[in-house]
């Protein structure tokens, strides 16, 4: 619902200034601020789903640097008796490098060091590389994903674009499409929540623009919450203040927006309101929700090791399946670290280390609460890395490049058919074969998971019609649903 449609946004000049003349907004009337009001709420009846749902919740796992699909799930066997050979010029065609690798004599061919191990599935089996051993072991849950494309090559815009559907940044995140759409399953914590974790390897800089709303109402963007004591900033109240102090406070506050809302016809003002309403909520439940006093010993240990160190990938799955369980509809994980230029067989297994166990935990840990079946899980980063080495290659050593043709990632759960592979790549992990999926495309899949028509699902703003698939035709992948 676009607040366009409201009767506070359509009225003509000559209108305004006459019921403006006639004494305020009296022409106006209560009863279309009301409606502005209640469309802004968080608490208001969403337009979505608009069929039948597989999911009611997103668990993102983002990888932000890109992991090598060649190291991790896009097995290629072949490529041994290619070490060190010259890529193909047939293969590359007359795609463009980065400045990175532009200027090497040679783009020596890198096969994986890494073995892989076969997993059984309802096609011709799944490979996964022994750095995600855990994680091969829930195969059976998992679609993988080895076609995806995008014409992004570097960092900045191609998180941009995986992360809101546009490189530029401005645009609406995925979560506040979703908060959007479908409004909130729990009053009292955000509809969308972000955590970051650190990796070990060459680290991008994360902007609060990855999960903002854009030209959303700002209720819609993520809340971050941060690994430390208070994990939401300014949430407490300062000390010598009552909450029944703080109850007064927001009250008087939100009579004064609620009155410049009717004067000036913002709804960002009125967002306003919403947030600090939230905020005032989220107080008793955030120590709730992080205190796991009462998970068992044997549900973190499925976890890690890691598990109650705040700030690690394995503290924030286990948070991410408590959000779950509390009704949070979107919830977004980044874990730093991808970005494997120069070091892939050092730096690679310290990464997959991190999350291969957790993210693991987190799938085994939702199945066996009744919660896989309507939490959709997606993992996954910005592109894909080079089958040639960047750097000097040796038996024990290479290093891999930014890769926008193809790359790998996987989904669970909420809808996805479990123990199949879609799409495919070339003998050099180079080229799309068959079934190319874009950053569109899944984007579509996703919110047809949670009930949504992607062509339907828009927002007014400029003057046009804006929505997360952008213009260019998009596909929802029905191959993969269950």
């Amino acid at each position: 619902m676009n607040p366009s449609d409201h009767p506070l946004f359509n009225i003509n000049r000559r209108q305004l200034l006459k019921g403006v003349g006639a004494g305020g907004l009296s022409m106006l009337g209560s009863t279309a601020l009301s409606q502005l009001l209640a469309a802004e709420s968080p608490s208001s009846a969403p337009l979505f789903p608009n069929f039948a749902p597989k999911a009611k919740r997103v668990i993102y796992l983002y990888q932000e640097g890109a992991p090598s699909q060649l190291d991790t799930f896009d097995y290629k066997p072949g490529l041994k008796d290619f070490y060190d050979k010259d890529l193909p010029a047939g293969v590359r065609g007359e795609q463009r490098l980065t400045g990175m690798t532009s200027g090497q004599a040679r783009l020596p061919i890198a096969p994986s060091i890494f073995k892989f191990d076969h997993h059984a599935n309802k096609q011709d089996g799944l490979w996964v590389s022994e750095l995600m051993r855990h994680t091969g072991q829930m195969a059976g849950e998992m679609c993988v994903v080895k076609s995806m494309t995008t014409e992004q090559i570097n960092h900045g815009p191609g998180i941009t674009f995986m992360q809101t559907g546009n490189q530029i940044p401005g645009r609406p995140s995925m979560g506040a499409w979703m908060s959007y759409g479908l409004g909130s399953e729990n009053q009292n914590l955000p509809t969308f929540v972000v955590m970051i974790s650190q990796g070990r390897g060459q680290m991008q800089a994360l902007f609060s623009h990855l999960w903002g709303a854009g030209f959303l109402p700002g209720e819609h963007q993520g809340v971050q919450f941060r690994a430390a004591a208070d994990p939401v900033l300014y949430l407490n109240d300062p000390k010598g203040m009552l909450r029944s102090d703080r109850r007064k406070m927001l009250d008087m506050l939100g009579e004064m927006n609620r009155r410049e809302a009717e004067r000036c016809a913002d709804p960002q003002v009125l967002a306003r309101v919403a947030q600090y309403e939230m905020a005032y909520r989220m107080q008793a439940s955030v120590p709730d929700l992080t205190d796991l006093k009462n998970e068992r010993e044997s549900t973190l240990a499925l976890y890690g090791p890691d598990v109650k160190k705040p700030g690690t990938y394995a503290y924030n799955c286990l948070m991410a399946r408590r959000m779950a369980e509390r009704g949070v509809r979107f919830i977004q994980l980044y874990h730093r670290g991808w970005d494997h230029h120069g070091s892939v067989v050092k730096d690679l297994p310290l990464q997959c280390q991190d999350v291969d166990q957790a993210q693991a935990g987190l799938l085994q840990d939702l199945r066996q609460r009744g919660l896989l079946d309507d939490t959709l899980v997606v993992w996954g980063g910005e592109f894909g890395r080079t089958v040639y080495c960047q750097g000097n290659l040796t038996p024990t050593q290479y290093g891999r490049d930014h890769h926008p043709r193809c790359f790998s990632m996987w989904l669970a759960g909420g809808g996805i058919q479990g123990g199949i592979t879609y799409g495919a790549t070339d003998d050099f992990s180079y080229n799309v074969v068959s079934n190319p999926v874009t950053v569109h495309d899944l984007h579509a899949t996703m919110l047809h998971c949670m009930g949504i028509d992607h062509t339907r699902l828009t927002f007014k703003s400029q003057g046009l019609d804006q929505k997360l698939t952008g213009v260019e035709p998009s596909k929802v992948l029905k191959e993969i649903l269950a």
